[in-house]
C-alpha cells in the first residue's frame, strides 16, 4: 500500500479500509490534469524562488516524461497507490530523486484534488459544447430542408394545429441553444484556480497564485481558501445541465420512437441506428432512441447523488467529496455518447413527407382556422367555437375531414360559410398565414433560420 501520509501513524491501515478509501481505480482518469497542474505549480515555485530554477526545471522535465510514458503505454498506472496524485508524485521521486519531494511544497492534496477536477470538468465542458454544436447544425439542416413539410402539431398527444417539421424541429433547436448557453455559463463561473488554497487555510510560502492561474488558463485565483477546497457547485451545475440535456434528448427520442411506429410512419430510421428481433423477423426497433431515453435516468441519478452527498458537509474538505468523481465521469461519458448517437440517428433518418401531410389533414388540425374564418366574417368567437365543435362532430360521424365536406353541408351548419372557406382551411393557408416571429409560417421561419445561421457561425 503506497501512500504519502504515513508519518503520523504507527501501524498499517487495514487492507479493507485502505481499499475502501482509495480512489485510484477511477481518479486515474485525471492523470493528465494532475500532471498539468503539477507542472504549473513547479513552474511557479521556481519563478518565485521557493525552489531553485534548476529544481523547477528538473521537476517539470520529469513530469513531462511521466505524462509521455503514460500516454505511449510504457508506464502503467499502478493500483498499489492510493490515488493518482500519490502515483504521479511517487513516480517522479523514483525518477529524479529527492528533488521530486519538493513538488508538493506549498500544496495540499485538498487543493490538488480540487484543481484536477476543475481542469477535467473544464475540458469536458468544451467537448460537450462541440457535440451540441454538431447536433444543432444537423437540426438546422433538417429545418432548412423541411420548411414546407406539413405535419400535425400536438397537445396532450392529440392532433391540434398544423405546423411544419421545420417548426417542430426548431423547438428542439431552441432547447439545445439554451443547453449550450448553460455550458458557457458553467465554464465562466468555474474558471477560477483553487491551487494555493492549501488544506483549507492557505500557506506561509509566498506563492504567486495569480501566476499559477495564468499558467493554467484560469480567469484568476479563487478568493477563499476554505471554499476553494470544499466547492463542488460547478460539478452540481454541470450534472444539472447534463440532466437537462438528457431530458431534451429523451423528449425528442420519445417522439422519434412514436414517429417510427407502424401507426405513424412519419419517419424511417437508418438501418445503422436500428436493430431487429431475435424471434420476429419483421421488426426494426428504434433501440438507440430508446437507450437515449433510458439513460436519462442514469444522469438524473448522478445529480441526486452529488446533491445528497454535499447537503450535510461542514467546511472545509471531507472525504465524502471523493464521491463526486465516479458519478460525474459516468454522467459525462453517458451524455457525450447520447448526443453523438442521437445526432447520427436524426441526420440519417428518412422523413415521409406525404404521410406527415396526410396525418395533418385527417386530424381536424384546421378546426381553429375554420373558427377564425367565422370570426373574420362577423361571428362572435364563442359562437364560432360552438359551430366548429358541431362541425367536427358531424365530420366524425361521416368519417370525413372538414375540407372534404361540400359547401352545402358546411352551410347547413352555418350559412356564413362560402366557397373561400376551402382556401382558408388548407394546410398551406393554416401554416402560411402564421408569420409572427416564432410561428410556423414561411416568412417567420426564414427569419428564424437567418438568426440560427448567424448564431451557429458565432460558435465557430
Amino acid at each position: 500500500m503506497a501512500q504519502l501520509w504515513g508519518g503520523r501513524f504507527t501501524k498499517e491501515t487495514d487492507e479493507l479500509v485502505y481499499n475502501f478509501n482509495a480512489s485510484i481505480s477511477f481518479d486515474q482518469k485525471l492523470y493528465a490534469h494532475d500532471i498539468k497542474g503539477s507542472i504549473a505549480h513547479a513552474t511557479m515555485l521556481g519563478e518565485t524562488g521557493i525552489i531553485t530554477a534548476e529544481e523547477s526545471e528538473t521537476i517539470v522535465k520529469g513530469l513531462k516524461g511521466i505524462l509521455a510514458d503514460i500516454e505511449n503505454g510504457s508506464l502503467e498506472i499502478s493500483p498499489k497507490y492510493e490515488d493518482i496524485h500519490s502515483f504521479v508524485e511517487a513516480t517522479l521521486i523514483d525518477r529524479i530523486g529527492d528533488t521530486g519531494k519538493k513538488l508538493h511544497t506549498g500544496r495540499s492534496r485538498n487543493d490538488q484534488v480540487a484543481l484536477d477536477m476543475k481542469l477535467y470538468v473544464r475540458d469536458e465542458v468544451d467537448t460537450i459544447k462541440g457535440l451540441l454544436k454538431d447536433l444543432m447544425k444537423t437540426l438546422h439542416g433538417i429545418m432548412k430542408d423541411n420548411l414546407d413539410t406539413y405535419m400535425p402539431g400536438f397537445t396532450h398527444l392529440q392532433k391540434a394545429q398544423p405546423v411544419t417539421l421545420a417548426h417542430h424541429t426548431g423547438a428542439y433547436m431552441e432547447m439545445f441553444k439554451r443547453d449550450y448557453s448553460r455550458m458557457c455559463d458553467i465554464y465562466n463561473r468555474m474558471n477560477y484556480c483553487p491551487l494555493g488554497a492549501g488544506a483549507l487555510a492557505g500557506t506561509t510560502y509566498p506563492l504567486d497564485r495569480e501566476r499559477t492561474a495564468e499558467l493554467l488558463g484560469f480567469s484568476g485565483p479563487t478568493l477563499n481558501s476554505m471554499d476553494s477546497v470544499s466547492d463542488r457547485d460547478y460539478v452540481i451545475e454541470l450534472l444539472s445541465a447534463l440532466a437537462t440535456i438528457s431530458m431534451h434528448l429523451s423528449r425528442f427520442s420519445e417522439e422519434i420512437i412514436i414517429w417510427n411506429s407502424n401507426e405513424y410512419q412519419f419517419i424511417e430510421l437508418d438501418d445503422a441506428y436500428s436493430t431487429g428481433s431475435s424471434i420476429m423477423p419483421q421488426k426494426k426497433n428504434p433501440d438507440i432512441a430508446e437507450l437515449v431515453r433510458g439513460k436519462t435516468g442514469r444522469v438524473y441519478g448522478a445529480l441526486i447523488s452529488i446533491l445528497t452527498s454535499m447537503k450535510g458537509i461542514p467546511l472545509a474538505y471531507n472525504k465524502d467529496m471523493q464521491e463526486d468523481k465516479e458519478l460525474t465521469f459516468d454522467a459525462i461519458d453517458t451524455v457525450k455518447g447520447c448526443i453523438a448517437l442521437f445526432e447520427g440517428m436524426i441526420r440519417t433518418m428518412t422523413v415521409n413527407k406525404e404521410i406527415m401531410k396526410t396525418s395533418a389533414m385527417n386530424g381536424f388540425t384546421n378546426a381553429t382556422d375554420a373558427a377564425d374564418y367565422l370570426v373574420k366574417n362577423g361571428v362572435p368567437f364563442r359562437d364560432a367555437h360552438g359551430i366548429i365543435g358541431r362541425l367536427v362532430l358531424y365530420c366524425i360521424e361521416q368519417e370525413r375531414a372538414i375540407d372534404e365536406l361540400s359547401l352545402d353541408e358546411l352551410k347547413n351548419i352555418s350559412p356564413v360559410f362560402e366557397e373561400d372557406i376551402y382556401d382558408a382551411i388548407s394546410l398551406e393557408t393554416c401554416v402560411g398565414k402564421r408569420n409572427t416571429i416564432g410561428a410556423p409560417g414561411p416568412d417567420a421561419m426564414k427569419q428564424v433560420l437567418e438568426i440560427n445561421e448567424a448564431y451557429l457561425s458565432s460558435l465557430e
